[in-house]
């Protein structure tokens, strides 16, 4: 069977890091975050309405990446129970993000900020992608990443869900538990989901980890580090600067008064 070039699974041009497809795909994922910071203020006083309607639209968008990739291991004649399953943490972050748009629950959200952005920005940075751009495959790998990215930040800076330590606790707990069941599937199955039975075969930044079993320990410590680095951006840093803020419009309008 003939594929046109930008589906076929088997003859296409091989992905390369940070080539410049793949630092431009960077670059607009990172000017996505920027604008949605930007516009939070905005998108925080739609209506009811419209907040729901975006919520759906960004949760439909998201579960329609997993189809159409879904769609496309059939189409292509390469779909398997081993290596097709959305049991990477990632497609888990994907869904799991698209029924926290729909539900706004707030374990769920504690769950995966911290593992869904910090996954989803390796997985960015150091993609375990064979195919490069236009191909399909590329575009929807980003677009997926870049979604689970947005709508958790989205929940954060436009729902104003807060969560305090015990959500690294809670993302912690995620993962663990994730990888435990995706493990007895691994098994099963002779798998190799989420990269517990063996590393990738392109780079990735478990090449720096050590030995199988030993990065699986190394993948530990860094999710703790990785977590514990994005609340202190997302929340201790910003929470320190508006206290700040609010202190010198609090000395100033005092000099004002005097």
């Amino acid at each position: 069977m003939a594929y046109p070039p930008w589906l076929d699974p088997y003859d296409a041009e091989p992905f390369a890091a940070f080539s410049t497809s793949h630092i431009s795909s960077m670059i607009i994922i990172f000017a996505l975050v920027i604008l949605l910071f930007l516009y939070r203020h905005r998108l925080r006083f739609m209506s009811e309405r419209s907040s729901r309607f975006m919520r759906i639209g960004l949760a439909g968008f998201m579960i329609g990446c997993e189809i159409v990739l879904q769609i496309w291991y059939v189409y292509g004649g390469i779909w398997s129970l081993r290596t097709s399953l959305p049991l990477e943490l990632c497609s888990l972050s994907l869904l799991l993000s698209a029924l926290l748009l729909l539900t706004r629950k707030k374990w769920l959200y504690s769950a995966l900020l911290f593992s869904g952005i910090a996954g989803a920005l390796m997985a960015i940075v150091t993609p375990n992608l064979g195919y490069a751009f236009a191909h399909f495959r590329f575009i929807q790998f980003f677009v997926a990443h870049a979604m689970i990215i947005l709508a958790l930040l989205y929940m954060t800076w436009v729902e104003q869900i807060r969560p305090g330590w015990r959500s690294v606790a809670g993302s912690m707990i995620f993962v663990n538990i994730a990888a435990l069941v995706v493990y007895g599937i691994d098994v099963l199955l002779d798998a190799n989901y989420m990269f517990l039975r063996h590393k990738p075969g392109t780079p990735s930044v478990l090449d720096m980890l050590g030995p199988y079993p030993v990065y699986i320990l190394g993948e530990e410590v860094l999710a703790l580090v990785l977590f514990s680095l994005l609340y202190l951006v997302l929340f201790v840093i910003p929470e320190w600067l508006k206290r700040i803020s609010g202190k010198k419009v609090k000395q100033t309008q005092m000099h004002s008064k005097s």
